[in-house]
C-alpha cells in the first residue's frame, strides 16, 4: 500500500490550499491508500477528518493517519506519529528542545523523524546547531525522511546517505501545500497497516518496504531564487518569536506531560 507520509491540509496549516477532501481525493485517484496529515504544529487538520469526514462511506476505503510535523528550538522540523490512543497537546505548543521531543514522544509509545533534514537552514535538522552539536543524536530517531518531493535532488541524495549511515529507515512524503504536488512522493508499507499502532511498529521493524516519487519544481525557494534567503531567516524569526511567546504554557504542559508519565510508572 502506498502511502504519502507528509501531508499539510488548509484546516491545519495556514499555509496550504489543498482541504483535506480535496487532498483524499487527489491521493486516490493517484493510487494511494492513504496518507498521514502531519500540520505544523497542529492536529486540527486530522480533528477536521475525524469529525466531518471520517464517518463518510466515501472514505471508506482510504486511511487517513494522525502525525504532526513539530517545530523545534534549534533542530528543525520533526515527523511524529503516536498511537491512536495518545493525545499530546503539547505537540501544538512548538519550541521543545530536541532531546526533550525524543523523550516524550518515545516515552507514549511514538516515533519520530527529521523532515527534509538536509533542506533549509534552521528548518532542517542537518542545518541545525543541535546536528553540529551531536551528531549522533540521529541514532535516537526512529526513520529518517530520504525522500521529499519539495527538496532538491541533493538535498535527498544527503538524506539518504544519513538514513545509511545510522541505518535508519527512510520514508517518503509529498510536502504537499498546493494541489500540483499532492501525490508525488510514497512510502510502501504492508496492507496490515491499518492504525497509528500499526504504522509504528511498521517503522520500528524496519518494514517500509519502499519509498520515493518525483521531485515538485514549482515551490517558492525554486520562484524567488535567492530572495528565499530572506525567507529562511524570517521564518528563524517567527520561530524563536512564537517559542519565547508561548514559553509559559508551554512549560506547564510539559510539567503535566512529565507528572502524567510519573504516575504510569
Amino acid at each position: 500500500m502506498k502511502i504519502d507520509m507528509h501531508c499539510h491540509v488548509k484546516e491545519g496549516s495556514i499555509d496550504s490550499r489543498v482541504s483535506m477532501k480535496e487532498y483524499i481525493q487527489l491521493l486516490r485517484s493517484k493510487g494511494f491508500g492513504g496518507m498521514v496529515v502531519t500540520d505544523h504544529d497542529s492536529y486540527n487538520g486530522y480533528r477536521y477528518w475525524k469529525k466531518h469526514l471520517k464517518n463518510d462511506k466515501e472514505f471508506n476505503d482510504f486511511l487517513v493517519f494522525k502525525g504532526i510535523e513539530y517545530d523545534t528550538l534549534s533542530a528543525g522540523h520533526f515527523l511524529v506519529i503516536v498511537p491512536e490512543t495518545v493525545k499530546l497537546r503539547i505537540l501544538e505548543l512548538r519550541g521543545l528542545p530536541i532531546n526533550i521531543l525524543i523523550s516524550i514522544v518515545h516515552s507514549y509509545g511514538g516515533v519520530l523523524g527529521p523532515a527534509h533534514p538536509c533542506g533549509e537552514k534552521y528548518m532542517s535538522f542537518r542545518n541545525t546547531r543541535s546536528y553540529r552539536r551531536d551528531p549522533k543524536i540521529v541514532e535516537q530517531f526512529d526513520f529518517v525522511e530520504v525522500f521529499n518531493a519539495c527538496e532538491a535532488e541533493e538535498s535527498n541524495a544527503m538524506a539518504c546517505r544519513l538514513a545509511a549511515k545510522y541505518h535508519k529507515p527512510g520514508v517518503g512524503g509529498s510536502d504537499s501545500h498546493k494541489t500540483d504536488c499532492v501525490g508525488l512522493a510514497y512510502t510502501e508499507v504492508p496492507d496490515t497497516v491499518q492504525t497509528e499502532t500499526d504504522l509504528i511498529n511498521c517503522i520500528r521493524a524496519g518494514e517500509v518496504t519502499g519509498c520515493g516519487g518525483s521531485l515538485y519544481r514549482k515551490t517558492t525557494k525554486e520562484r524567488i531564487g535567492k530572495i528565499n534567503t530572506v525567507l529562511v531567516y524570517s521564518f528563524w524569526f517567527y520561530n524563536k518569536f512564537s517559542t519565547l511567546v508561548k514559553t509559559r504554557k508551554r512549560n506547564r504542559k510539559l510539567r503535566s506531560e512529565y507528572s502524567e508519565q510519573e504516575s504510569r510508572l
